[in-house]
């Protein structure tokens, strides 16, 4: 049975030669938004009111240090219960104010709305000298995550169980590589972050450059589908090696090598995270 990816067939839709990044780049301007909604990204009995607004923030501010860019201003839209009382909604401006502060980034504006849950779309506009795009991928280049995979999955996985007491990690606050990206962005060939999971992801950049993966041993399912990691996913000529491999050092950010670029098809193992 074949399975239609929406949110592929949608984004095809449009037209825009700009779309296809994590981030569209106008001019000197890098532009991104995402969305997270109550009972979609997160359930309110998982979070408190700052975690939710910071973590809408984090996870919209990695666009920007995937495209290797200095995020400056961000516009948020904000839908939230009239229930709310002005203690909670100082709350939630608590985490947006935290995110925003510690990646140096003013809130210039947006919209605020009743709604009958929480949802919240932030826009940030960001800029770089040099975007690290999802194209550039040559046969031959090594592949490689930041971090380490899997936990995201395992909190989802409890909380989605019952769990209670979980331990307030990546699904909670992931940990955005800025300063490893801004050193090493010169001797990357193409980079993205990983949201939808590593295969997902990896399939994204197998259809941007027509390439495929030869791996260097199995990665368990569970690791490469686990998605919201917010590691970085990126490529790198076998001659910058030892270069990227210092700078990783430098900035404290383990990196795994996996994989080589291979002119072969690549498939996903995973199921589409949106629709």
């Amino acid at each position: 049975m074949y399975f239609l990816n929406k949110e592929d067939f949608f984004i095809s839709c449009f037209r825009s030669k700009k779309i296809g990044d994590d981030a569209a780049i106008v001019d000197d301007w890098i532009i991104s938004k995402d969305a997270f909604f109550e009972n979609v990204h997160f359930k309110r009995e998982w979070f408190s009111l700052e975690e939710i607004a910071y973590k809408a923030m984090l996870v919209n501010i990695s666009d920007a240090v995937a495209m290797n860019a200095d995020p400056l201003y961000a516009l948020l839209a904000v839908a939230v219960p009239s229930t709310l009382r002005p203690a909670e909604l100082k709350e939630l401006f608590g985490g947006f104010d935290r995110a925003a502060r510690e990646f140096g980034i003013e809130i210039i504006g947006g919209d605020t709305i009743s709604n009958i849950k929480i949802d919240i779309t932030v826009t940030v506009l960001a800029k770089s000298k040099r975007p690290l795009k999802r194209s550039g991928l040559k046969e031959g280049d090594l592949v490689a995550y930041t971090g380490e995979l899997g936990s995201s999955k395992k909190t989802l996985n409890a909380l989605l169980r019952g769990v209670k007491s979980v331990r307030r990690g990546r699904f909670y606050a992931p940990k955005l590589r800025q300063r490893f990206i801004s050193k090493a962005g010169s001797s990357l060939r193409c980079g993205m972050d990983i949201s939808d999971g590593l295969f997902a992801d990896l399939k994204k950049l197998s259809l941007v450059n027509r390439l495929g993966f030869e791996f260097y041993k199995p990665i368990d399912k569970a690791v490469g589908c686990s998605g919201e990691e917010y590691e970085m996913l990126i490529a790198f000529s076998p001659r910058e090696r030892k270069k990227v491999q210092r700078i990783a050092k430098a900035t404290r950010c383990a990196l795994q090598i996996f994989a080589i670029a291979k002119r072969q098809n690549y498939k996903s193992k995973c199921k589409a995270h949106h629709f």
